[in-house]
């Protein structure tokens, strides 16, 4: 049993039955006693009441210490207040929020004239939600866009209760909400959660499961951070949105039907994030604005709204000096209304700390912001005009009083998931009894506030590793003493760490640093804490260094209580599975055609997670699955496998394999040479999760198809384009300060990868297109990056791309696709030699000496019958399995007929027809129809 539910079943079994007497003078259940009962923290008693609270199950009584009772109990009088008790105290307050629900519905009023800018910047959004609703005969599929913190998930809340106001949906529904982002990592968890899937559909699934499409029937889903979900899903869900049916995975026979109103949400441009097949089914697209782009007046409204929020949250009234307001509005830079919340918890705790002994007001001055929050006033003061017309909206004291009806939603990403005040109050109460004075007290809190706001909203809400935005939170001193940190403790263990330790370990090593220069460091040791250490001595060991090297280096004194925390801190930030790189397997019909593949791809590029599997005519499929599950295993690193087969019964092996092993696979069929290599390219070169690799070579088609592709021979024009001096283009708004960083950035990064010179431009976005034109008739663009894309056929990278840890592969990526589409790869090697030295290694009946010449004439007869030279990496795939065509022949153990018929007219088979004769005349064989089915089509497709 969950947590929630065994609170919620105390609280249940001593209340329930309560009768109004009872409850009037003090009956219920308090925090301390389920906490005691259960032997259950108390904060984390207190967090469960609250979601109960929340979803209605149980209800919170007013007065001191708080008491909680079962809601079936208070049903005899609902939204009520009971006002008689024995010290003529409200004893139950009503909800404020299905207060608010019940006056909207008898003043036919709603969440959306609730809503600050209801009647200003948001007048036009909310038109389009009502349109969308109402209209016939089920309404239209919405998608909301807006930056990070803009109120997306509220919009479709007041979109969702108002479609309960107006009957379209039943008022005892809950809206259905799913973060796509929440299994971003893991695409088959995350289609399952939302189509279901049948029993034994992959591993683990044990019995069938519906999925949200389903339980959302006659309802409304609200999927976040749509822009997450695989090109796969996407797929899925527009069919649905067609037809109003769906298959769960693994599903193979019948469709489920349902009715759903869908209401998508992303931060990202739709056009470029998510398939075009699939926004072409959202008709209604509503934009939201950033928060500084709201009028003066919403601005403050939403500010005194979430005061109000915390005010009822501690029960007092909370005073505000005009200088905080100004300072917390220019606070706001980055996160909209999520980073206004995340300014004013940290204000409102701080100010909690210091007026703990006052239980009726809570004064927030700016002498108690942070130095981070003070700039603020600095930010907005800068604007002389904005400045003005947010005093017009002033008062020299702003007053909130608890009383204040608000509306606070269930599910809101920007909720702390734990009570602040409370663990405040309880850790100071703790100190004290420890014997800390009171500012030694305010130094150990200010900082354990600090540290869960701030790493709460930058780690959840942004990239965890984007160090522009870790500046607002820490010293660059820390900074670079982490990555000192980071680079040595990898060194020393011998595995990686996770993504976030960049913003773990700064906000740890910054709350330290902190304390110790306002002389207050810990050093009281705890036994527990001591025996832990002994299992993780070699973490241990590289805390003594990382306290060494900041003694050497920063003369800063850590104690060995310290390094004890840093010992635990270094554990829980350990890549738990140490994940390498995506692996690949081959598989085809033949004594040696999977092996020949894999050899020459393992020349290329150097690979180690690559394995072959032969299965000769007279081996069974039984015998071949045994061997492709155990090369399965063997190159499976954590990431998941890449099944590359030819026909018949290998392309089933991949769902067979999933299914008796934990391992991800992934299975693409036709497998030729070009597309092994490409696989190893991205596996090797790529921070790819397995099914980014599969989407992108799922439609791969050789290199011959890029645009004027000639990797041997290169038309004029062609070759004039590669003489040219080669660039990237930074682009920002003006041309100067992002774009000059993105260029420094750049520059970083290929320093010590790229031996020619690469000129960097930066432009503005004005006059953007323009710009690149005149740039692209001097040089070769080889990508762009930053805030927009030119109409320009060259690569583009995101800022969150380029800034993101993984950002230099990705720029690697970029180059080498330029390297090998130019040839520069392929000239580097002798292909005849190279083709020679496997024949001799992997065929049995054919003479190395003889047959390459014979091979090669083949490949010749056929450009030469195309007008079209075939690059490199296409001639080696052909060479090699019209080598495996020989030797089945002369074995008697060609491919079986294939379903596929011949176009006899199609000039692919007329080249290989002609290239078929001659080679038949020299060696005296016959090339049965069965085999020139595939030889066509690796021709046709190459």
């Amino acid at each position: 049993m969950k947590r929630k539910d065994l609170v919620y079943q105390f609280v249940k079994q001593h209340t329930e039955n309560l009768t109004s007497d009872e409850i009037e003078f003090g009956s219920g259940i308090t925090t301390i006693e389920i906490s005691e009962a259960l032997n259950i923290i108390r904060n984390n008693v207190s967090k469960e009441l609250n979601l109960l609270v929340r979803e209605g199950k149980i209800t919170k009584l007013e007065g001191r210490p708080v008491r909680y009772v079962d809601s079936s109990c208070l049903k005899w009088k609902p939204l009520t207040t009971i006002v008689k008790s024995y010290k003529d105290e409200t004893l139950i307050k009503k909800d404020p929020l299905l207060e608010q629900k019940e006056d909207a519905r008898k003043n036919d009023h709603n969440l959306f004239e609730y809503m600050i800018g209801s009647n200003g910047s948001l007048k036009n959004q909310m038109e389009q939600a009502k349109a969308a609703i109402f209209y016939p005969p089920k309404g239209l599929n919405s998608l909301i866009i807006g930056p990070t913190g803009s109120g997306k998930t509220f919009f479709a809340n007041a979109m969702y209760q108002y479609s309960q106001d107006k009957g379209i949906i039943e008022p005892n529904q809950s809206l259905i909400i799913f973060n796509c982002a929440d299994y971003s990592q893991n695409p088959q968890l995350l289609m399952s959660h939302l189509f279901g899937h049948a029993k034994g559909a992959y591993t683990g699934a044990t019995e069938a499961k519906d999925g949200l499409l389903l339980k959302a029937d006659n309802n409304m889903l609200f999927l976040d951070e749509i822009h997450r979900l695989p090109p796969e899903g996407q797929e899925m869900l527009f069919y649905f949105m067609d037809t109003g049916t769906f298959q769960p995975m693994g599903e193979t026979e019948k469709r489920v039907s349902a009715k759903v109103r869908i209401i998508c949400a992303t931060t990202e441009d739709p056009n470029s994030a998510l398939l075009k097949t699939f926004v072409r089914r959202i008709p209604v697209t509503i934009q939201l604005p950033a928060f500084n782009d709201r009028p003066a007046n919403e601005r403050v409204k939403l500010l005194k709204l979430l005061l109000s929020i915390e005010a009822k949250r501690i029960d007092k009234r909370i005073v505000v000096d005009e200088n905080v307001v100004k300072a917390l509005l220019g606070s706001v830079t980055y996160g909209n209304i999520g980073q206004l919340k995340s300014s004013i918890q940290l204000a409102c705790a701080k100010a909690f700390l210091n007026s703990m002994d006052n239980t009726e007001e809570m004064l927030i001055n700016i002498e108690g912001l942070t130095g981070e929050l003070q700039e603020g006033l600095i930010n907005i003061a800068r604007n002389r005009e904005e400045l003005n017309e947010i005093s017009n909206y002033l008062e020299p004291l702003m007053v909130i009083h608890p009383k204040d009806s608000v509306y606070i939603l269930d599910q809101d990403s920007y909720e702390l998931p734990f009570n602040l005040y409370e663990i405040i109050g309880d850790k100071a109460v703790m100190l004290k009894d420890e014997g800390l004075n009171q500012d030694d007290i305010e130094n150990f809190i200010t900082t354990d506030i600090n540290l869960h706001l701030k790493s709460f909203y930058k780690t959840n809400q942004l990239s965890p590793n984007n160090e522009q935005n870790l500046k607002d939170i820490v010293e660059q001193e820390v900074i670079t003493l982490t990555k000192e940190v980071w680079k040595m403790a990898e060194e020393h263990l011998g595995y990686h760490f996770k993504q976030n330790f960049l913003y773990a370990m700064s906000l740890h090593l910054s709350s330290f640093i902190k304390r110790s220069k306002e002389g207050f460091v810990q050093i009281k040791q705890n036994s527990e804490l001591d025996k832990l250490i002994l299992s993780y001595q070699k973490e241990y060991e590289v805390a003594i260094m990382i306290k060494n090297h900041m003694k050497e280096n920063y003369q800063i004194i850590v104690p060995e209580v310290e390094c004890w925390y840093l010992t635990m801190l270094l554990v829980s930030l350990k890549e738990p599975n140490n994940l390498g790189d995506v692996g690949i397997v081959v598989a085809a019909h033949g004594r040696s055609t999977a092996t020949s593949m894999v050899q020459v791809v393992a020349k290329l590029l150097d690979v180690k997670n690559i394995a072959a599997v032969d299965m000769p005519l007279d081996m069974s499929p039984q015998q071949a699955y045994i061997l492709v599950l155990e090369a399965i295993q063997n190159v499976d690193a954590g990431k998941g496998v890449l099944l590359l087969v030819d026909m018949g019964s290998l392309t089933t092996f991949g769902v067979k394999a999933m299914r008796d092993t934990d391992i991800a696979v992934q299975t693409l069929d036709m497998v030729t040479t070009p597309l092994v290599l490409e696989a190893a390219r991205k596996t090797s070169l790529m921070d790819n999760q397995l099914d980014e690799i599969y989407w992108s070579l799922k439609n791969f088609r050789g290199y011959s198809n890029l645009p004027e592709d000639k990797l041997v021979v290169l038309s004029p024009t062609r070759q004039e384009e590669i003489n040219k001096p080669k660039a990237i283009i930074t682009i920002c708004s003006t041309g100067e300060g992002t774009a000059v960083r993105i260029k420094e950035r750049m520059e970083s990064l290929l320093e010590d990868f790229i031996d020619e010179t690469i000129e960097i431009f930066t432009i503005s976005l004005i006059g953007m297109d323009e710009e690149v034109q005149k740039i692209a008739q001097e040089y070769q663009i080889l990508a762009t990056a930053g805030v927009a894309k030119p109409t320009l056929d060259a690569p583009h990278l995101t800022l969150e791309e380029l800034f993101q840890s993984s950002g230099d592969k990705r720029v690697r990526q970029v180059i080498l696709d330029y390297q090998y589409a130019e040839g520069n790869y392929a000239e580097s090697m002798d292909t005849k030699q190279l083709c020679e030295e496997y024949l001799a290694t992997y065929f049995t009946f054919l003479n190395p000496r003889k047959f390459i010449d014979i091979l090669w004439n083949y490949t010749e007869v056929i450009e030469e019958k195309l007008d079209k030279t075939l690059s490199n990496s296409v001639q080696i795939g052909l060479l090699m399995h019209v080598a495996g065509v020989i030797e089945r022949v002369l074995f008697r153990d060609p491919l079986s007929k294939s379903s596929e018929t011949i176009d006899e007219s199609s000039i692919y088979y007329q080249a290989v027809n002609e290239a078929n004769s001659l080679l038949e005349n020299q060696l005296n064989i016959t090339i049965p129809d069965s085999e020139i089915v595939y030889i066509v089509k690796i021709v046709d497709e190459q």
